[in-house]
């Protein structure tokens, strides 16, 4: 069972930057897809960064773009945040895919486990 934890979130001012870790423990995260998620309060679920297994592919929501990116190495994958606004205030949470392969947008391949999040709040 691969469980995914998160970690740097925090407290950020807008205009301000973060970033964020998603690592399992005991197994590497090289074979799997990876996926940032997040949830605000009132608000759906949606998909924000994600970057195949090889990481040859990734995706970024429009809202995020030039301004998030997503990378990886064999046993972390990062979310690297700049230029936030306070509509970036969510629980940001890492998901990983067994889909292997690098077509189509990774946001979109079924997410087989998930990780508990962790809080982004951007405000003065």
């Amino acid at each position: 069972q691969l469980q995914l934890v998160e970690s740097g979130g925090g407290l950020v001012q807008p205009g301000g930057s973060l970033s964020l870790s998603c690592a399992a423990s005991r197994f590497t995260l090289d074979t799997y897809a990876i996926g940032w998620f997040r949830q605000a309060p009132g608000k759906e679920r949606e998909g924000v960064s994600c970057i195949s297994s090889s990481g040859r592919t990734t995706n970024n929501a429009d809202s995020v773009k030039g301004r998030f990116t997503i990378s990886r190495e064999k046993k972390t994958v990062y979310l690297h945040m700049n230029s936030l606004k306070p509509e970036d205030t969510a629980i940001y949470y890492c998901a990983a895919s067994s889909v292997v392969g690098d077509s189509g947008d990774p946001c979109r391949y079924g997410m087989d486990y998930w990780g508990k999040g962790t809080l982004v709040t951007v405000s003065s």
